[in-house]
């Protein structure tokens, strides 16, 4: 049996942003024109995430899964001792990694704006800027796969799947929902 969390507006923001980040990856040094629009692609879906995040579904608020550092840091020392208890929603690293990832993203999408302008247009600071927000976001990306596959093995639960239907199994008693 299983319970709906994702509602569709997340799912396709995830999924969209996952992409625009691809291609935007790929097309850095090659196609400029594709390249700036997966760009322009992903600020505006971290506009949209930003203002879902405040009234959008339940799991959805970053009121429901955005928890303290204390309580972050807890989990993750959770995790290495193999204790972590199940969230349905997301859980305080999940919380923590896409913050980093609007963060980044958000500041990547600007700096690569900022770059197509007059006023910036040359800027060694903001070309570099983006760049390294780019790498960091490959490193986010990289390490919130790998917390994917872990949560997914530790909890017996596909979140991948989960992110394509929306759904993920009900919580047991000890789980957080």
């Amino acid at each position: 049996m299983s319970v709906k969390v994702w509602d569709p507006f997340v799912r396709l923001f995830h999924w969209g942003l996952a992409a625009s980040f691809v291609i935007a990856w790929i097309t850095a040094d090659e196609w400029d024109n594709l390249h700036e629009w997966a760009g322009y692609a992903a600020g505006a879906l971290i506009g949209l995430r930003l203002v879902w995040g405040l009234i959008g579904t339940r799991y959805a608020r970053f009121t429901q899964f955005i928890k303290s550092p204390s309580a972050t840091l807890q989990y993750l020392r959770d995790i290495l001792s193999g204790s972590e208890r199940r969230y349905l929603g997301h859980n305080p690293a999940g919380a923590a990694m896409i913050i980093a990832l609007i963060l980044a993203m958000g500041g990547c999408a600007l700096t690569g704006w900022m770059y197509t302008t007059n006023m910036f247009w040359g800027s060694e600071w903001v070309e570099e800027t983006h760049e390294a927000l780019a790498n960091g976001l490959l490193f986010l990306v990289l390490l919130h796969i790998g917390g994917v596959i872990l949560a997914s093995v530790r909890h017996h639960e596909n979140l991948v799947r989960s992110m394509v239907t929306g759904r993920k199994r009900r919580p047991a008693t000890d789980d957080i929902s």
